[in-house]
Formats: C-alpha cells, structure tokens, sequence
C-alpha cells in the first residue's frame, strides 16, 4: 500500500521536482528530496495544513515564493520527466524512507556547514550538499506515520 494516494501525472511532477532538486546528488538525493514532498503530504500541520495532493505540495507558496525555489528558477524542473526519475519517485511514493529524510519537512542548501536549526527546527542529518530538518517532537506527528 502506498503512503500517499497518487495519480501518474503525480509521478511525473514529482520525478521532475526531484531532478530539479537534487540530480547533482544522484538516485540517494533524489530519494531524500521525494521523502521531503511525501511528509509534507502526511503531515498536515506547521506549514502545511491542508495539502492534499502532491501538486499542492509542488505549488504550495509560502510567504511570496514557491516552497520550491525549482519551480520558479528551475530549467530541470520544466523539462519532460525521464522513466529513470518516475521510478525514484513512485518509490518515494509507495515506501522508501530513509534518514536524514525520513521525517524531515524542510531541506537546504546552504554552501556551508548546516546550521543546528531552521526557522527553529532541528536538523536531521546531510547528505552531500543538502542539509535535512525534522519538526521539533510534538509538533507534527502524522510525519512519523
């Protein structure tokens, strides 16, 4: 049973973002960016209340931007998805967790070392330039489901 319910246009949207996302940090990045799109899925709570679908979560605008900084400067993101990224993404769809992305909600690149928290989260873990953050204990906990 998938963790989320999805459609095969979800698939293609989520296969693009996570290329957009994370090619340069290969399969194992892309992976960790996909888990990120499905806890924001699950989690509804913090920032994202009421997200339904994955193009919800694609989409979503936080403050005055997209919550994806590749869907408004992103080329990958535009480009047609390969069968080599839908594979990635129906895995994160359907059961592939893995630390530091297993429960985290947010992910940056800092061009630093990470930082200890984000926006008062804590950090999980890295993965070469992606730096992973969980909800503090208590806060959100469909994200552990």
């Amino acid at each position: 049973m998938p963790r989320v319910s999805y459609r095969s246009s979800d698939v293609d949207l989520m296969a693009r973002m996570m290329r957009a996302e994370a090619e340069a940090e290969g399969k194992q990045g892309m992976l960790y960016v996909g888990n990120v799109i499905v806890n924001r899925l699950k989690a509804n709570c913090l920032d994202f209340k009421n997200l339904r679908t994955v193009p919800h979560v694609i989409y979503q605008i936080q403050g005055n931007n997209y919550a994806f900084e590749a869907v408004q400067k992103g080329t990958l993101f535009y480009q047609k998805p390969r069968e080599a990224e839908r594979r990635l993404a129906r895995q994160a769809l359907d059961y592939w967790r893995q630390h530091p992305g297993k429960y985290s909600l947010w992910y940056f690149n800092p061009y630093a070392p990470c930082p200890p928290t984000w926006y008062g989260q804590p950090f999980a873990g890295q993965y070469k330039n992606h730096c992973f953050y969980e909800p503090r204990p208590g806060t959100c906990d469909p994200v552990y489901t």
